[in-house]
């Protein structure tokens, strides 16, 4: 019991990180870019992965076939799917960042189902997928005026769709493949790897330099949070992770209207509902 509960405010902690992360982004754009933030998010997270691995010995040696999926960890999690979250946010609400980005299990079920051919749909897979995909809908279109004119999103909530479902991607080779492989170990190859292509492109433009406070305190959110996920996934059940992550799009609509003046539709309060249920169907078994 007491594993479970230390699971429960694992993955509590998390989400609430998550909610953080798009608020703090934001605020770190008022004097750099989407580019410079992820680059310093990367640095900040790779050290105290370092840290968290020194802290429990966990050996940094890895065989070949673990690089290359860390490497595509690096590459397509982190520098391709973060980077078109953060441009993406330039032009969207942080909340549909963070319902969007909430979408995953959808596509790693998906995915499970079409590509790997492991996985049987049930029938509270389909439910479940078309109730988090209607809640997206809602959530982009915010109100029903924009539905029925077929106002179905931006370009941005396009791009964080797409973020989506490489972090889906990701989330099924760390599954597949690095079950076995400490969290820290996971967290430091994954952001060292996008650390380097920074460190390149910084240094070919505006240099390595921290232009604002956010900058560190969005890679410590994440770095955080990327810890608290893994040791939470230990101790409880796939299911109750993706149940309790639900919590994330809350907290960041309170915080985006607090620090951010942002406000919500009634739409979109439907749409987080609905969003809760297609998640509990997908976790209910035949």
């Amino acid at each position: 019991m007491e594993r479970k509960h230390e699971g429960i405010m694992a993955i509590m902690g998390a989400s609430i990180m998550w909610a953080i992360e798009p608020v703090l982004a934001k605020l770190s754009y008022h004097n750099s870019d989407f580019i410079h933030t992820s680059a310093v998010r990367a640095f900040v997270v790779a050290s105290i992965a370092i840290f968290y691995m020194a802290v429990k010995r966990a050996s940094p040696r890895v065989t070949k076939n673990k690089l290359g999926v860390l490497i595509y960890l690096g590459i397509v999690g982190t520098i391709f799917a973060d980077l078109l979250y953060f441009f993406a946010m330039t032009k969207i609400p942080v909340l549909n960042a963070v319902l969007i980005g909430h979408m995953q299990p959808v596509f790693i079920v998906l995915i499970g189902f079409l590509i790997l051919r492991e996985e049987k749909l049930t029938k509270f897979d389909y439910a479940g997928i078309s109730l988090m995909m209607f809640s997206g809908l809602m959530v982009t279109t915010r109100t029903f005026h924009n539905l029925a004119e077929l106002k179905l999103g931006s370009t941005g909530d396009l791009m964080v769709l797409a973020a989506t479902i490489a972090w889906a991607t990701a989330a099924i080779a760390v599954r597949k493949y690095l079950r076995d492989m400490h969290s820290s170990v996971i967290t430091f190859y994954r952001f060292s790897i996008a650390s380097i292509f920074f460190a390149f492109y910084l240094s070919l433009n505006s240099g390595i330099i921290i232009k604002n406070i956010y900058q560190i305190l969005v890679g410590v959110v994440v770095g955080v949070g990327t810890i608290l996920y893994y040791e939470g996934l230990k101790r409880i059940k796939a299911a109750q992770v993706s149940a309790l992550e639900l919590s994330s799009p809350f907290f960041a609509s309170i915080f985006a209207f607090l620090i951010l003046g942002e406000l919500l539709t009634v739409m979109q309060v439907t749409g987080i509902l609905l969003l809760f249920l297609g998640v509990y169907c997908l976790s209910r078994k035949e």
